[in-house]
């Protein structure tokens, strides 16, 4: 229910604006591209415009476009467009899905962290009210994507978790190697290899959850009495962790360039000479005097161009953006607490009695969709996250320190590229675990039942009840307050300004 009802608000009229919306102009059309011709080709000048009018053929040029991100995200967008067209509709359906089941992986997620169906649908319904969570499910940007494939591989880690320690104390590991059979890591594997071949930003969060298995691993070794626990851990448990997580995510990363190692010659053909491998000193590429490899030699010459193009991809992400600006750009240190939101689109000035704007005499009318996250949500988490630290490092509550470690390996690697354009709604990969934070100082709240015939731990109990439950109606009315520029809603002047708290949101 909690999944159908995110689905529902998700694809609530999912086709407007009807236009391309802030970066959609690029994954769109790399996805459709993606679709028909197996690698991404470049477009002529004014394609947007014909695709809207409901014309996307004979606007692709032969020669393939320098993308600069992997390519599940798009195929993901291309199955949408494979559906239901190449319209707004059709290119945002698969981003409404995604979200849609990420708020199902969120219940999952947070009752099989902490044990309790309630929490785990109260995590979903926080995911579900939350407007960064909304508006990107409603784009076709990569973001979503991404961040639910990392929520899907700290599922499975701790999936991990519990089946090694019920083996444990089963008595089951009777010999090492079998110890090496961790099904829920190749799963996380595979998931974080999507999520990589999403963005590369997966790579962080893939490297601590990884370290944090093997920690997870040697503390249950030690618990159920093992000897030397930590040593023994790292046969036992590191080297099979980093083959299941790392080796796989490897692997699935490779594949997801299927179709641009199939058309190999054509990006050797048009980059292995391009400014990215002459800027700085760089290099061309070793495959471009080479002649095209024939048979079985071809793949390994393919796979040595398609490091010389992430060679390439990275120059421009360290080198190029240096200098560059954008009106909407913030610091990572801003971002929990949304400091500066994303104006995704905005049709201003709309007069009185057009298109059904009641603005009275002398004002206008708007629409905007803007991506903000609820406030209440994030400022709620902050706080959550200021109690999980201590609690993980006070109480060594290992739920505590899964939402600090999420957070931490999806937030803080940004503040080293914040001398390049970055955008607040990169967070949303922190938002599931900014919300087990949440999750988890509501359950400590609410406490556990109370024995019968004392009354201070029932009346302990009824607050925590009041308070959590006080908390989650708080945000859902500043959902349905923020409603209308999440989702491009007619309303007038002054309905925006009061919704546009601080002057760093417009």
């Amino acid at each position: 229910m909690v999944a159908s009802l995110a689905f529902f608000l998700r694809r609530w009229h999912l086709g407007l604006p009807h236009q391309f919306s802030f970066d959609e102009t690029y994954y769109a059309k790399d996805a459709w591209s993606l679709l028909h011709h197996g690698y991404v080709r470049s477009y002529v000048e004014e394609a947007d415009k014909t695709i809207l009018n409901g014309n996307p053929m004979d606007l692709w040029q032969d020669a393939p476009s320098m993308v600069v991100h992997p390519e599940v995200g798009k195929w993901v967008i291309g199955l949408g467009i494979k559906a239901f067209g190449m319209d707004p509709y059709g290119w945002r359906i698969a981003s409404a899905v995604v979200g849609a089941l990420m708020v199902l992986l969120m219940c999952r997620f947070v009752r099989r962290v902490t044990g309790s169906t309630v929490l785990g649908l109260v995590g979903g319904l926080l995911m579900t009210f939350d407007g960064l969570h909304l508006v990107l499910s409603r784009l076709a940007l990569l973001d979503i994507f991404l961040a639910f494939f990392i929520l899907c591989g700290a599922h499975c880690v701790v999936a991990d978790r519990q089946w090694l320690r019920d083996r444990l104390a089963a008595g089951r590991e009777t010999t090492r190697w079998s110890a090496w059979w961790r099904p829920w890591l190749l799963a996380g594997g595979v998931s974080f290899g999507l999520a990589v071949g999403t963005k590369w930003s997966g790579l962080y969060a893939l490297a601590a959850f990884g370290l944090l298995t093997w920690a997870w691993s040697a503390g249950a070794r030690r618990a159920f009495g093992q000897r030397r626990p930590w040593l023994r851990s790292i046969f036992l448990d590191a080297v099979p962790a980093f083959a299941s997580l790392v080796l796989v995510a490897f692997s699935v990363y490779v594949l997801s360039w299927t179709g641009w190692l199939m058309n190999a010659a054509t990006y050797e053909q048009a980059f292995s000479n391009t400014q990215y491998t002459t800027h700085d000193g760089g290099k061309p590429w070793p495959t471009a005097s080479e002649p095209d490899a024939e048979g079985l030699g071809e793949v390994p010459q393919s796979l040595r161009s398609l490091v010389s193009y992430h060679r390439d991809v990275f120059t421009f992400h360290s080198d190029f953006l240096d200098d560059s600006t954008h009106v909407y750009a913030s610091s990572p240190a801003s971002w929990l607490v949304m400091g500066r939101p994303v104006g995704v689109d905005a049709q201003l000035d709309i007069q009185p009695g057009s298109q059904g704007c009641e603005a009275p005499a002398g004002s206008t009318c708007l629409r905007q969709v803007i991506l903000l996250g609820n406030p209440l949500v994030w400022w709620g988490g902050c706080l959550a996250l200021a109690f999980s630290v201590l609690m993980w490092v006070g109480a060594r509550d290992w739920r505590h320190g899964l939402a600090v470690v999420g957070v931490a390996a999806t937030w803080l690697p940004w503040f080293l590229y914040d001398d390049r354009p970055i955008f607040v709604f990169y967070a949303i990969t922190s938002l599931p675990f900014v919300l087990l934070s949440i999750v988890l100082a509501m359950g400590h709240l609410v406490g556990t039942a109370p024995a019968r015939h004392r009354a201070w731990p029932t009346l302990r109990r009824t607050t925590g009840v009041v308070a959590a439950g006080s908390y989650f109606v708080m945000v859902l009315v500043a959902f349905a307050w923020f409603w209308p520029v999440w989702t491009d809603q007619l309303i007038t002047h002054a309905e925006w300004l009061d919704r546009i708290w601080f002057t760093r949101w417009i």
